[in-house]
C-alpha cells in the first residue's frame, strides 16, 4: 500500500482529540506558509526601494524637487516616506517666521523616529505569528501523540491477551501528530530567524539614511539664519 494512503487512514482514524490537533497543525502550518510568501514579497519590495530611492537621493537631486514629487504619491512607504515626513515637518517649521534652527530640527528629528517606528512596526508584521507557531506547534503535536498513547494503552484494559500488533495502530495515529507538529514549526522558525536578520538590516539602513538627512537639513536650517 502506498505511503500516502497509510498516513491518511492513520489520520482518519485517529481519535477525535488527535484528529482535532492535526487539523489545528495543518491549519497554522497554511497560514504560515502564506504569511511566510507575504513577507518575503514585502521584503523584496522594501530592498528594492530602499536600493532604487537612496541611489535616487545621492544622484545630486534638489531635494526641495524630491520632496515635491514623492507629494504626489498618496501611498509612500519605507524610506521614502521617512524622507517624506522629515522634510514635510523642516519645511512647516522653516516657513515660521523667526523659527529657531534648533527648534526645526527637534521637530524633524521627532517626525523622522515616527516614521521609522511605524515603518518598522510595519516590517515587523506576521513575524510574531510566524514566532508563535514555531515555537508552540511541537508542544501541540506532541499533546496529541501522548493523548493517542493514552488512548492505545487504555485499550489494552479490555484485551486479554495484549499483542504489539493491536497497540502498533493507535501509537502510530499518535506519533503523526508530532511529526505534524514538527512539519509546521520548522519552516516557521526558519522563516522567523531569517526575517528577523532582514527586518533588523533594513531598521538599520533606514536609521542610517535618518542620520544623513538630519544632518543635510541641520546644515540648511543654520545656513538659512
Amino acid at each position: 500500500m502506498p505511503e500516502q494512503a497509510t498516513i491518511f487512514e492513520l489520520i482518519t482514524n485517529a481519535g477525535i482529540v488527535v484528529q482535532v490537533v492535526m487539523g489545528m497543525l495543518v491549519l497554522a502550518s497554511l497560514v504560515s506558509w502564506m504569511m511566510i510568501f507575504q513577507k518575503a514579497i514585502l521584503l523584496n519590495r522594501a530592498q528594492r526601494d530602499l536600493d532604487r530611492f537612496e541611489d535616487h537621493f545621492w544622484s545630486g537631486i534638489d531635494l526641495r524637487e524630491l520632496y515635491q514629487n514623492l507629494e504626489e504619491n498618496s501611498s509612500l512607504n519605507g524610506i521614502e516616506n521617512l524622507f517624506y515626513s522629515g522634510f514635510r515637518e523642516y519645511t512647516r517649521l522653516a516657513e515660521q517666521a523667526g523659527a529657531d534652527p534648533d527648534a526645526i530640527m527637534q521637530g524633524v528629528q521627532r517626525a523622522m523616529r515616527i516614521a521609522l517606528s511605524r515603518e518598522e512596526a510595519r516590517l515587523d508584521t506576521h513575524l510574531p505569528f510566524l514566532a508563535t507557531v514555531g515555537s508552540t506547534s511541537p508542544y501541540v503535536g506532541l499533546f496529541g501523540t501522548v493523548w493517542g498513547i493514552m488512548n492505545s494503552f487504555r485499550s489494552l484494559a479490555n484485551m486479554s491477551q495484549a499483542t504489539l500488533a493491536s497497540v502498533a495502530p493507535g501509537i502510530s495515529e499518535a506519533l503523526v501528530a508530532t511529526a505534524m507538529g514538527l512539519f509546521a514549526a520548522i519552516p516557521a522558525v526558519i522563516a522567523f530567524n531569517r526575517y528577523s536578520a532582514r527586518v533588523d538590516s533594513l531598521v538599520k539602513r533606514y536609521e542610517a539614511f535618518s542620520d544623513e538627512v538630519t544632518t543635510i537639513l541641520h546644515r540648511a536650517a543654520h545656513v538659512r539664519n
